[in-house]
């Protein structure tokens, strides 16, 4: 992708301007490539909030929308970066390179398989700028390279989600590759896989459709579940799979929750009395299936088996997910709705385990969305249908 000074100084003089009302004014400048300025100002400002390392480094080549849509954030990337060393890493499903360039970090060398001849030219041209000049920028297909090449220590694919027509498709077969296919192919050129799915794939069928699995990273953003990570080992034949449920938050830290299928096997304890304090888990947690262990391990009660939130009467402050102080438990009988929610104009309606859409309640109940008022409709264990209205800790 080549640039004329004339579209170099246009982008960095309209980085700030409306990119469809750029797109109209292509006749006021003739000497200006404006699709490609356009693309680039768009791509930028799609980089400064999902990857703003590489937004504030200029001269950083965006392709077309698509692309950028599908590409991982720096976050997301700087943690897949921290599970994975050594000295050869190849990445046969590149695309834009974000995630190349983020694991790269922790290898010698680093070898970036597209097939999408734009792709690798962006590659090649951004690599340099971002000091990763151990990369080497491949164009052919992934898993026709693996065939041919040496062992390395680590690959990484993240197989693409979409189908002929454009579609999000979600299971494994439906992806390509299919990575339940090569996964013999995977684990003889390499020690080490990592595998990113959609965080939409069951993970029980992920975890039957694939073998010598050894990790599970669940990985959400601000409770905002991202990415399934499963990592395959040669070493992983008879060990158990361990699940880690990490929720990345906004202020750098990261709540992670690990455990395993037979800690999960075991009993934890139900209750139909909704204690002073309520417990809804982060989406990872809920995503990765830690319904019982979760409260075993904090010590909390269940209040049904498939409801998923958790209550006690001492507050548990570092619980990984959503915390808040019971104001009233009730039925949906007229009486009762009056007496706890006569005055109350609006709330937050969080529907677990109950009969009814988010939509349906709201209507049923008159009231508008936000507020400080948190409901919970819900089952107890004795399958009373209940509202629990709280609060905040």
């Amino acid at each position: 992708m080549k640039y004329t000074k004339a579209t170099i100084e246009f982008i960095k003089e309209h980085f700030f301007d409306d990119p469809s009302k750029l797109a109209l004014q292509a006749k006021k400048y003739p000497e200006v490539d404006m699709p490609v300025a356009v693309t680039q100002i768009v791509g930028r400002k799609i980089a400064m909030e999902k990857v703003p390392s590489w937004g504030n480094t200029d001269g950083i080549l965006y392709p077309k929308h698509l692309s950028m849509e599908q590409c991982s954030s720096e976050v997301t990337a700087r943690y897949k970066s921290s599970l994975v060393k050594g000295n050869t890493l190849i990445d046969i499903t590149g695309g834009l390179g974000i995630d190349c360039a983020f694991l790269s970090a922790n290898f010698q060398k680093a070898i970036y398989v597209e097939r999408q001849e734009e792709l690798c030219e962006i590659a090649s041209s951004n690599f340099p700028l971002l000091g990763l000049s151990h990369i080497d920028v491949v164009n052919g297909d992934g898993v026709e390279y693996l065939s041919r090449t040496e062992k390395v220590d680590w690959i990484f694919i993240d197989p693409a989600r979409r189908n002929e027509h454009g579609g999000k498709v979600v299971a494994i077969a439906d992806c390509e590759p299919n990575v339940a296919e090569i996964s013999d192919l995977l684990l003889s050129k390499a020690e080490n896989v990592m595998i990113k799915l959609s965080p939409m794939l069951d993970l029980s069928l992920a975890l039957h459709h694939l073998s010598f699995v050894k990790e599970v990273h669940v990985v959400s953003v601000a409770n905002e579940c991202k990415e399934l990570l499963v990592i395959l080992a040669n070493d992983a034949a008879n060990s158990k799979v361990s699940i880690h449920c990490v929720n990345l938050l906004k202020s750098g830290e990261a709540q992670i929750f690990s455990f395993d299928k037979e800690e999960e096997m075991q009993g934890c304890v139900y209750t139909s009395k909704v204690g002073r304090y309520l417990y809804e888990p982060n989406a990872s947690i809920l995503k990765g299936g830690a319904y019982k262990c979760i409260s075993n391990r904090y010590n909390l009660k269940k209040l049904h088996q498939n409801s998923h939130l958790y209550t006690s009467d001492e507050l548990v402050i570092d619980f990984p997910g959503r915390k808040f102080e019971c104001d009233a438990v009730f039925s949906l009988n007229k009486k009762e709705l009056k007496m706890n929610l006569g005055e109350i104009k609006q709330a937050n309606i969080t529907i677990r385990n109950f009969p009814s859409s988010v939509s349906e309640l709201r209507k049923r109940l008159k009231l508008l969305d936000g507020g400080d008022t948190y409901l919970f409709a819900t089952t107890l264990v004795d399958e009373q249908k209940v509202l629990v209205k709280c609060h905040k800790c």
